[in-house]
């Protein structure tokens, strides 16, 4: 079975990939501009900790800390001058099939010129720069265990406390009422969270280049104004998933099924996806969630285990009843095992979904135990999708190219130039519109797939 799901990219019909060696393109000035600052700003980070790993290393620590910026400082001068992109040395569960995707990519490219930096596929070079980053970090102890995106992640989540405040204190009231809802009011409640989530992906650290980017306003307040966002919405596809996955249980009371939650930012984005699993259990529409984040810091802002402990540890130990009353809660349900955290080396490779089954064999199986999949964000959109030259007409089901461990929805804001599944004209409408549709974060989408519809 597994050697034929390997096939499955190879078996549906494609377009090319986004590639950054056209000028000008979205990739292009992402990697020509955007990279690199964030490169800068990782290296200002670990030498600003100087005296900290001073402190806890010693003389040790200082000259890790020199080798680390002196290797972050070549991987710049790599990128900024077109060198040839170099395998990973540094020992990694995950390094063998780094290399062997980089032979894959020079087959592909031919033996002309070597795979470099603006001559690749743009999802394999931006993951490649965040890889080359935690080898810098991992070859010099004894710092090898430092998130240099951690600073940025922990002030996000502090600048949004406002926001936090009041989405934990909305929590709290549907949660104290809870037993007087109607069916039709709970299904009104699920859409309001799960737009909260939806809008929360805004947060994302990556697209500012790790600048500030956190959530002022009261996420409730909001959706309204944000509704005609969403460019496409199948909430009610996602509820009759939740709904149709109740099944009989033996004293005679339905029991609901298991939702996983595929993660992207940490900070508010993160609270929003767990105060969107507390209603999920709560209103007994999962018996378990499953989160599924990254084994390393990634992409600035994404959600590590570090990250996910944490958040809940801050919320629970907040001075305002309610957050810290949800932060009790969330506490308890990974106590019980109601919830829990999972990552795996494949969140943080460049392929596509499609190429899951036959790559990571395990990851797909542990998915198709699931009974919904939350995809969050920009990058699993870019994955989901193959990153590649669609266009908007294309189905989002034929776009994923035969991905379908369980019935799936993308929850992202658009923050990269790619979109399926639109109705005739409606891509041509935005271009004239707002040319920055698919790349400014204003625009939204709700998008659901079921491996029963039709591929």
């Amino acid at each position: 079975m597994s050697v034929l799901l390997s096939f499955v990219c190879s078996l549906h019909p494609t377009n090319s990939s986004q590639d950054v060696s056209v000028i000008l393109s979205f990739a292009y000035l992402t990697v020509r501009d955007r990279l690199p600052t964030i490169l800068t700003r990782v290296i200002d980070t670990i030498h600003r900790n100087k005296n900290k790993f001073f402190e806890e290393f010693g003389e040790e620590g200082v000259q890790a800390e020199k080798r680390t910026i002196g290797f972050l400082s070549k991987l710049r001068n790599e990128l900024l001058t077109d060198k040839p992109v170099l395998v990973l040395c540094d020992g990694l569960e995950d390094t063998d099939s780094w290399n062997q995707y980089l032979q894959r990519q020079q087959r592909l490219l031919g033996e002309r010129d070597p795979v470099s930096w603006f001559k690749s596929p743009w999802l394999y070079i931006e993951c490649y720069m965040y890889r080359r980053i935690q080898e810098a970090i991992w070859l010099n102890p004894p710092i090898s265990d430092f998130d240099v995106f951690n600073e940025s992640k922990t002030q996000s989540f502090f600048e949004s406390q406002q926001a936090v405040i009041s989405l934990c204190t909305y929590l709290q009231g549907f949660n104290r009422n809870m037993d007087d809802l109607s069916e039709t009011q709970l299904m009104e409640q699920f859409h309001k969270l799960l737009q909260v989530s939806l809008w929360g992906n805004r947060c994302d650290l990556s697209i500012s280049a790790g600048m500030e980017n956190s959530q002022k306003a009261s996420p409730i307040d909001s959706l309204c104004d944000l509704k005609s966002f969403i460019l496409v919405d199948d909430s009610n596809m996602v509820w009759s998933a939740l709904t149709s996955a109740q099944r009989p249980g033996e004293d005679g009371k339905t029991t609901p099924g298991r939702v996983d939650i595929v993660l992207d930012n940490a900070g508010f984005e993160l609270v929003t996806d767990l105060v969107l699993a507390n209603f999920l259990v709560s209103a007994g529409l999962a018996r378990e969630v499953r989160f599924h984040g990254k084994s390393i810091p990634w992409f600035v802002s994404d959600v590590t285990s570090h990250d996910f402990q944490w958040t809940i540890r801050q919320t629970l130990a907040a001075n305002h009843k309610w957050m810290s009353k949800s932060g009790v809660q969330w506490q308890s349900y990974v106590r019980e095992g109601v919830w829990s955290y999972h990552d795996h080396p494949f969140w943080t490779m460049p392929h596509e979904y499609c190429d899951m089954a036959g790559d990571a064999p395990d990851l797909y199986a542990t998915l198709q135990g699931a009974d919904l999949i939350l995809f969050k964000g920009d990058l699993n959109y870019r994955k989901l999708t193959g990153d590649r030259e669609w266009d908007h007409m294309v189905p989002f089901d034929r776009a994923l190219r035969g991905f379908g461990p369980a019935p799936l929805c993308s929850l992202r804001t658009l923050k990269a130039n790619i979109q399926v599944g639109l109705q005739p004209g409606q891509g041509e409408n935005l271009n004239t519109q707002d040319p920055s549709w698919m790349t400014s974060g204003k625009y939204a989408v709700v998008q659901f797939s079921s491996p029963h519809r039709e591929q």
